[in-house]
């Protein structure tokens, strides 16, 4: 069995393949499961929804957003341990892959897992490595845009068409055009920012808003961190409102103060007032739709649709910006927070055998080169960038250079790889490096150096170099900053994240607990505190909504309020944050 994964960075997915159709695997009746982690109190793992429930009573003991770490080297605490990017990575791909085996009914060991098509050799090694981590063989890393194409294609659109997938996701965004036509999904060109996404957009609405309250109360002092997450997660909910709504309030009770007293927060936000405020982040994604529209050498006039992908382009402002740029109003009918998963799930379909004739083309929307001596803005020098595999390459590719010694007898060659665009190599990205040494000593100047790149499927780089003379070689596979770990460390790892889930026949620490246990807790504490701000804010919002969503949520509310046995009350809780969800999230 393979399963596709979309490992987001606010929202992650599972599809899975069952009688050659595609489904998204749910629990608690949601699809969605939040990419966060934790530590309860007793020092459990929490994954998903519970630890997001957590997050604003205790935030130190929960990890948001990791994806946006994934290949750098930094320690993350959570508890009283630290842990890498991958390894935190890898507990939310332990969830992902529990929720597929307890819906399949068996084990599964293979997986088809997304990533920006902008992440480079390091983020893309790290999210490989999260991946063996959790027990998983990654037979696929596929792009998002890519994977959201294929989701596109399995709807049944046929004939040759033009498509751009724009995808603004919690952390990243990337911009693609793909080109559809019969059998063949090919990614024309794909662009974008690992940096940008709908956590920046909250960023900025928490700045403007927790501003705007020190200038109105100086009097009052500062929040205590537990008062800033509670404001940081009222925004998300706020602008989720305000993709519906032309106006939303945020109305926060009993916020803590470092001086131990408590004070209400209450604002009107409108829309165009957050629209102001990512004004510039907006229109940051739109040069990068410029950029693709050149690069793939399709004018707007040619595209035949445009893909909205990521719950961050629920906002009405990205629909009027691309329609006012390309002339094309973007389509809603495909669900954004799960094409990629579907995507990837169709790859894991066709990855496990089912019959398809779907041929995938991707591209790297880098080019890759060495430095070498030669002229860089009117000086000679050795800084010289030189293109081996260009940007818009079709995947798998392989291309190679000839090189030359600059003197007679060279003893070695020292190969310099970078990742770019600019003619100076100082200008762009040093990914790896290696020496070939023993060179052939009767070798004239020029002798020539064969240098071969090739480029594989999962966007990982091996690099051979030959003396053509002696026939010595050298190859290297570049990883980017962030070196692959050893065994001994790989194990240490391994050893690290299984102790969260030692015994694979009880449930996850944040599946629910016996019902006994739960009983206990329940009588202590009717209603504890994430309970009870999820709560106040379903009934806060309750006006706002439309008829079928208010009809709903009361009824989710009321069924929580009458839920005699614990079991009951954890379902209706679970039926009242999916409801505030997808409908405060409603464009």
């Amino acid at each position: 069995m393979i399963i596709g994964i979309d490992l987001g960075t606010t929202n992650s997915e599972v599809a899975i393949v069952r009688e050659g159709r595609v489904h998204i695997v749910t629990e608690h009746g949601s699809g969605i499961v939040p990419s966060c982690i934790g530590l309860d109190p007793q020092g459990n793992l929490l994954v998903g929804r519970e630890a997001r429930n957590q997050y604003a009573v205790r935030p130190e003991h929960t990890v948001r957003s990791v994806k946006r770490l994934m290949g750098k080297t930094e320690q993350i605490p959570l508890g009283d341990q630290t842990y890498t990017p991958p390894e935190l990575s890898a507990m939310i791909l332990r969830k992902l892959k529990n929720m597929a085996e307890a819906e399949l009914g068996g084990s599964v060991t293979r997986a088809v897992i997304t990533v920006p098509a902008y992440f480079n050799d390091a983020q893309r090694q790290a999210t490989r490595e999260a991946g063996a981590l959790a027990g998983l063989e990654v037979l696929r890393i596929l792009n998002e845009p890519t994977a959201a194409g294929l989701a596109f294609e399995a709807e049944g659109v046929t004939g040759t068409r033009h498509v751009m997938v724009y995808d603004l996701g919690g952390g990243t965004f990337d911009v693609s055009i793909l080109k559809m036509s019969g059998d063949v999904v090919e990614v024309l060109a794909s662009h974008g920012d690992n940096h940008l996404g709908g956590d920046d957009i909250d960023d900025l609405l928490f700045s403007h808003l927790l501003d705007k309250f020190y200038q109105d109360h100086p009097e009052l002092g500062a929040l205590t961190p537990v008062g800033v997450n509670r404001l940081k997660l009222a925004c998300e909910q706020l602008k989720m409102e305000l993709s519906a709504t032309a106006a939303a309030r945020l109305a926060e009770l009993s916020l803590p103060l470092e001086t131990a007293a408590t004070t209400d927060l209450i604002m009107e936000v409108t829309r165009p007032e957050l629209e102001a405020l990512c004004e510039e982040l907006l229109h940051k994604t739109m040069a990068s739709v410029r950029h693709v529209m050149a690069q793939s050498g399709i004018g707007a006039g040619a595209l035949d649709e445009i893909i909205l992908v990521g719950g961050s382009t629920r906002m009405p402002a990205i629909a009027d910006l691309l329609e006012e740029e390309l002339h094309i109003r973007p389509r809603h009918d495909v669900q954004p927070e799960l094409a990629v998963a579907m995507g990837a799930g169709v790859m894991a379909a066709r990855l496990g055998g089912a019959k398809s004739h779907r041929i995938l083309v991707d591209v790297t929307p880098y080019t890759f080169g060495v430095s070498c001596m030669g002229e860089v803005n009117g000086e000679y020098g050795p800084y010289r960038f030189e293109s081996v595999i260009k940007a818009g390459t079709p995947l798998p590719a392989q291309r190679g250079q000839v090189f030359f010694t600059m003197v007679p007898g060279q003893e070695a060659v020292q190969v310099r790889v970078f990742q770019g665009e600019n003619p100076d190599c100082r200008e762009n990205v040093f990914i790896g490096d290696f020496r070939i040494t023993d060179l052939d000593q009767g070798a004239d100047v020029n002798s020539p150096i064969l240098l071969n790149m090739a480029l594989d499927l999962d966007g990982l780089l091996t690099v051979t170099a030959i003396e053509q003379c002696s026939g010595q070689s050298k190859s290297v596979v570049i990883e980017g900053a962030l070196k692959a770990l050893d065994e001994a460390a790989l194990a240490a790892s391994r050893e690290k994240i299984a102790a969260f889930f030692a015994d694979e026949n009880q449930p996850l620490a944040d599946d629910a607990p016996p019902e006994d246990d739960l009983a206990d807790e329940f009588e202590e504490d009717e209603e504890p505190a994430a309970e009870q701000a999820l709560l106040e804010r379903a009934r806060r919002i309750l006006a706002t909504l439309d008829e079928v969503d208010r009809a709903d949520l009361e009824t989710a509310i009321a069924a929580f309020e009458a839920a005699e046995q614990p079991a009951a009350a954890e379902q209706a809780l679970a039926n009242i944050e999916d409801i505030l969800y997808f409908a405060e999230g409603k464009s």
